[in-house]
């Protein structure tokens, strides 16, 4: 009898296998799927999946089985739930976060493993929260330091950015959810986004600004791509032909979906020729306010289907778009293997202190004696058991940071704020801790609906608040300044620049107040952003801090104290003033309104290549802290530079090692930097572009080699007569060091 019945069960198992629609089959390739899932789609049920159906949704196909595509911000944190169609808060009591570090301060690890447990972890929280697209990693480039946006990016240089972005989208993706890797591109500066016209030369474009996307497409294998708001060769990105139809998807093979930024589609036509797959708005019709139907009015809905019935477009467009739909359906939602996700869960908290901990960069660490003390030490880690008293002063030490600042604002389950962390850790050694407010910036707690729950309300006067601050100085052993920039408009936020490179608040004139009572002095900046620094040379110890997320109190005091020695290094050159930066050295930024029409400004990016420390280079200019740098609290020693070979080919690779050595008493961390130089081209190129790097950890008087690969790629530049990249045989140099400053192996050698 059981016999039997096994086979009944056989047989049944066997029909229903036979039954069994292909695209709902696993045994099948997916591509067949995708084929007979769209053969049995009609044409309304094509038009519903290529547009949303809420601010974060599009539709499924229901009666197929597909589920509801839901996306979210998120590319240091998954953004709490809004309503339907509005950008307020839903109200849910479930969809807390742990908050990342900002971008900025992942690319100060220079630790791509620290990518992709950073990934994982960001993965696993979407997932939790039902998400299946997060829109991040970003990756355009600091072009300038008063983008509002800085913070949300990986810094100044191509190749740091794509070596970082791989393995965050990878450890994403390794958890069935999608990323979108954004703003592509040329998205440089917040100010009027939406009517930028960029002009840019194909070299700088393709050697500079496109990269990281292009690495996150042919390396990481992204899923998403969101196109920004500006416009290039006077079309919009979010349907722009040669952005999308001829580079992403014609040049790199991106088989992924191109989803608009919210309200960046502008034509139904350009739409439907241009690459654009997915279309949101920030309204909830992308067009106007308070349309009734309002997501069939959006461009590529209503508006599409009506063209295609007329005859002027065939399905053929359509299906395409449709098909890379099914495509990430199949790798997100309908995917039956993908991972657990997790919320809030303390392996994330663990990641998020280890990136903030990696991140923080030890600008500046002087010597300074103490109070009776017959010799100086670096002021840097604080010595506790001598130095008992501690003083906290600035705004930004009682801030949250994780709420405000546009898209990436967050709702957390826990912020251990800059004082509560230095508190901790004076307690634990037996000191106190002491605060002065300083000054009063931003007092808001809130973002759409978000509310923080903090009253940071103080109506005393500047001066007032200054001589508290000096009063208390006076009596420290320590003074930890804990100020720089806010997600306030005009600073670190979306959709505003900043208008100059000040600390606000009267932030300076408290500094110089401060450092005339005590030169004990260390500085935390928190920022997105490099800002001018005119007491630089007074302050002994200079942090740079970031925004660090869930972790960021109790990071800084690992740092400040020495229980995490830092090993961050800067990801942009940190300039002494804007004559310093090509764009506005050239006069380029903002732009200029366009003669007759105040729609759009035109900006040309007459520096070209020469970004960065590009620029500073080829113009023998010598910026406050260069890109790269950043100390620890022991020393190392780079030496014994070689390669593997004098002469490489076309199709060689060359090796070069390095000894590094702990000449220190602590362990730590270092980065081994790459450039290469190309001694003569028949182009102008910079003195030196990074090409590889390595971050070694060494224990005290420890030594290890440290070897770092690259091929002909290194050596090439974009051919603008070609359309090609191009390696010219000659002799190259490659420079290796800790700072792009501070290069001190060079090692000869050609190609042939």
């Amino acid at each position: 009898m059981k016999k039997l019945l096994i086979a009944a069960l056989l047989t049944a198992g066997i029909a229903q296998a036979q039954t069994l629609p292909v695209y709902l089959d696993e045994t099948k390739p997916v591509e067949q799927r995708i084929e007979d899932a769209l053969s049995r789609m009609t044409l309304d049920e094509k038009i519903a999946v290529i547009h949303a159906q809420s601010k974060f949704s599009s539709p499924g196909v229901k009666r197929l089985g597909f589920p509801d595509f839901w996306t979210d911000d998120g590319p240091h944190g998954v953004r709490p739930d809004v309503l339907w169609d509005e950008w307020e808060q839903a109200g849910q009591t479930n969809d807390s976060c742990v908050a990342f570090p900002a971008l900025t301060c992942l690319a100060s690890t220079w630790n791509p493993q620290m990518s992709l447990i950073y990934g994982e972890a960001l993965g696993e929280e979407a997932l939790y929260r039902g998400k299946d697209m997060i829109l991040g990693p970003g990756v355009n480039i600091y072009r300038t330091p008063l983008n509002g946006r800085n913070f949300e990016y990986m810094g100044e240089d191509p190749y740091l950015a794509s070596r970082m972005v791989v393995p965050y989208i990878k450890g994403m993706q390794s958890k069935g959810v999608s990323a979108c890797v954004k703003h592509y591109a040329l998205n440089n500066d917040e100010e009027y986004r939406h009517q930028v016209n960029v002009t840019v030369s194909d070299r700088a474009l393709h050697e500079i600004y496109l990269p990281a996307f292009k690495a996150a497409v042919q390396e990481a294998g992204v899923w998403g791509v969101m196109g920004a708001y500006n416009l290039y060769q006077n079309q919009h990105n979010c349907h722009n032909a040669t952005m999308l139809n001829k580079i992403l998807k014609g040049d790199w093979g991106f088989d992924g979906v191109v989803v608009s930024d919210w309200g960046g589609c502008h034509d139904t036509e350009e739409a439907i020729t241009n690459g654009l797959d997915m279309e949101f708005g920030s309204w909830t019709n992308g067009l106007t306010m308070g349309a009734s139907n309002a997501y069939d009015n959006y461009y590529l809905a209503e508006p599409y289907k009506k063209l295609i019935k007329e005859g002027k477009y065939t399905e053929k467009e359509l299906n395409d778009r449709v098909r890379r739909i099914l495509r990430l359906f199949y790798r997100t939602t309908m995917n039956r293997n993908r991972a657990q996700g997790f919320l809030c869960s303390e392996a994330h908290y663990d990641v998020a202190r280890k990136v903030a901990d990696e991140g923080i960069v030890l600008l500046k660490n002087e010597e300074r004696r103490m109070k009776n003390e017959e010799s100086a030490s670096r002021i840097l880690p604080l010595n506790l058991s001598k130095g008992k008293r501690v003083l906290v002063v600035g705004e930004n030490a009682i801030k949250m940071m994780t709420v405000g600042g546009g898209s990436s604002s967050l709702k957390v389950q826990r912020e251990v704020l800059p004082l509560e962390g230095i508190e901790a850790v004076c307690k634990a050694a037996g000191a106190t801790c002491d605060y002065a407010r300083g000054y009063v910036g931003d007092i808001n707690q809130s973002y759409n609906g978000v509310v923080v729950g903090r009253d940071l309300r103080d109506d005393r006067s500047k001066e007032e608040l200054i001589a508290e601050a000096v009063e208390k100085a006076k009596g420290a052993d320590y003074v930890v300044y804990v100020g720089g920039l806010n997600k306030s408009d005009y600073q670190d936020c979306e959709g505003h620049d900043r208008k100059n490179m000040e600390m606000p608040y009267a932030q300076n004139e408290l500094m110089e107040a401060l450092l005339k009572v005590n030169k004990n002095l260390v500085f935390v900046c928190i920022s997105g952003n490099a800002i001018s620094l005119p007491w630089k040379d007074k302050v002994p110890a200079i942090v740079q801090g970031w925004f660090l997320g869930s972790e960021s109190g109790n990071a800084i005091a690992d740092v400040l104290t020495g229980k995490a020695n830092p090993s961050g290094k800067l990801p942009f050159t940190w300039y002494a003033d804007l004559n310093q930066v090509g764009a506005h050295a050239l006069g380029t930024y903002p732009g200029t309104w366009r003669d007759g029409d105040n729609k759009i400004i035109d900006e040309e990016y007459k520096e070209g290549i020469y970004v960065g420390y590009r620029w500073t280079d080829k113009n023998k200019q010598r910026p406050v802290f260069a890109f790269g740098h950043g100390l620890s609290y022991t020393t190392f020693k780079i030496s014994g530079a070689k390669a593997d070979k004098k002469v490489m080919t076309a199709g060689d690779n060359i090796t070069f090692t390095v000894s590094v050595t702990n000449t220190g008493n602590r362990a730590g961390a270092e980065v081994v930097q790459l450039y290469i130089r190309d001694v003569k081209a028949s182009v102008d190129r910079p003195l030196k572009e990074l090409k590889g790097f390595s971050k070694v950890c060494l224990q005290p008087g420890e030594t290890k080699d440290v070897a770092i690969t690259v091929n002909k790629d290194a050596l090439s530049f974009y051919d603008e007569a070609t359309g090609a990249w191009k390696a010219e045989p000659g002799d190259f140099e490659a420079r290796i060091g800790n700072a792009s400053d501070n290069l001190t192996q060079t090692v000869k050698f050609t190609l042939k």
